[in-house]
C-alpha cells in the first residue's frame, strides 16, 4: 500500500495539460493505478487525477463501493479507471453543486457543471469505456477531468459568496476530511 503526496493549489504542476497515455496494461501503469486508489481511499476522495500526485498523464480514477464521508448524501459512483478521457455535454443544462478537492484542502464552493454528459476513454488494459451519466457521477467525472487540463474547481466558481471553509459552511462534516 503506497500513499502518494497530493499536490496543493499553487503548485505549477497542477496547471499544465497532461499527456495522453500511450502504453496500456503495463506493470508501471498498474502500480500507478494501485497507488492512486490507495491514496484516494486514505483521504476519502471521490476521485483522483494523476496530475494531483505529480504524474503528467491523462489518467483519472473515481468511484467507490461505499458511502464517502466527504460526500455522505451523494449516490454511489462505480469504481472506474479512465485514461485519455473525452467528455461531451448532452445539452446546455447545468447544475450547481458543492465541490471540494484534495488539492484545495479545507475549502468548498458551488460549481456549475453540465447536468448530463457522455464520456469515453480507455481502461488500464486499453479497452474502450463509454458511458452516459448525470448528477453526481457527471460532476465527479468533470471535476477529475478538469485536472487533466490544468483547471481546479475554484477557477469555475461564478459566485464567490458560495465559497469558503468546510468547517464554516458544513459544521456537521469533519473538516479534517478535506485535508
Amino acid at each position: 500500500m503506497t500513499i502518494r503526496e497530493i499536490l496543493k493549489m499553487g503548485d505549477p504542476r497542477l496547471l499544465r495539460v497532461a499527456q495522453p497515455v500511450t502504453a496500456f496494461d503495463t506493470d508501471e501503469l498498474h502500480l500507478l493505478i494501485s497507488d492512486m486508489f490507495d491514496t484516494m481511499r486514505a483521504v476519502n476522495g471521490a476521485g483522483l487525477a494523476a496530475p494531483q500526485i505529480g504524474v503528467d498523464l491523462q489518467l483519472v480514477i473515481f468511484g467507490t463501493d461505499a458511502v464517502n464521508p466527504r460526500y455522505p448524501d451523494a449516490p454511489l459512483v462505480p469504481r472506474t479507471v479512465l485514461l485519455n478521457p473525452v467528455i461531451k455535454p448532452l445539452g446546455p443544462e447545468e447544475e450547481d453543486g458543492w465541490e471540494g478537492c484534495l488539492s484545495v484542502p479545507g475549502l468548498r464552493g458551488v460549481v456549475p457543471r453540465y447536468a448530463r454528459i457522455h464520456y469515453a476513454g480507455f481502461d488500464q488494459y486499453g479497452d474502450a469505456i463509454e458511458r452516459t451519466v448525470e448528477g453526481f457521477h457527471a460532476r465527479v467525472v468533470q471535476h477529475e477531468c478538469d485536472h487533466l487540463i490544468g483547471t481546479l474547481y475554484p477557477m469555475r466558481i461564478r459566485d464567490f459568496t458560495q465559497f469558503g471553509f468546510t468547517e464554516v459552511l458544513f459544521p456537521g462534516l469533519d473538516a479534517s476530511d478535506d485535508d
